[in-house]
């Protein structure tokens, strides 16, 4: 009775071992998440428009101010997936804009699956340098980089 008592606890040792291993694991991950990283491209207009919509709101409503995004440069990836295929999916960017037709900046922003309302869609979290007036990214929107 000892005997199979230690068998069926190597057993089940093993087994679990077997499943965390990385290749079992993204599968697993997948079946159990339903993560399977189809994340939009740093240059999806919809996650451009979002970020100068909740930019020109947040300014807006919780601030006072009139400034806005206007114009958008240089889009580039800086990550894809960074801490492994264990966690929630995320494309990191940054993009250089002009806020309000005065200064040039940066924001960096991460599209998210299952990020949005209630997991479902993709969502967008983004921090402006120069506007994280709250230090929610401090310092310099360091929080919102891989």
């Amino acid at each position: 009775m000892r005997f199979r008592r230690i068998a069926i606890a190597f057993s089940a040792a093993a087994a679990f071992s077997l499943l965390a291993a990385q290749p079992a694991a993204a599968w697993f991950d997948r079946i159990l998440t339903g993560h399977h990283g189809y994340i939009p491209a740093c240059d999806s207009s919809w996650a451009l428009q979002t970020i100068a919509w909740r930019f020109g709101y947040k300014e807006r409503r919780f601030w006072g101010s009139t400034e806005s995004l206007s114009q958008f440069g240089q889009v580039r990836e800086i990550g894809y997936r960074p801490w492994g295929h264990e966690f929630v999916p995320r494309r990191y960017c940054e993009v250089k804009v002009r806020v309000s037709d005065r200064r040039d900046t940066v924001v960096y922003y991460s599209i998210i699956e299952k990020g949005g309302f209630a997991g479902v869609g993709w969502g967008v979290e983004w921090c402006v340098v120069g506007y994280d007036h709250n230090l929610a990214y401090a310092p310099n929107c360091r929080a919102a980089r891989p």
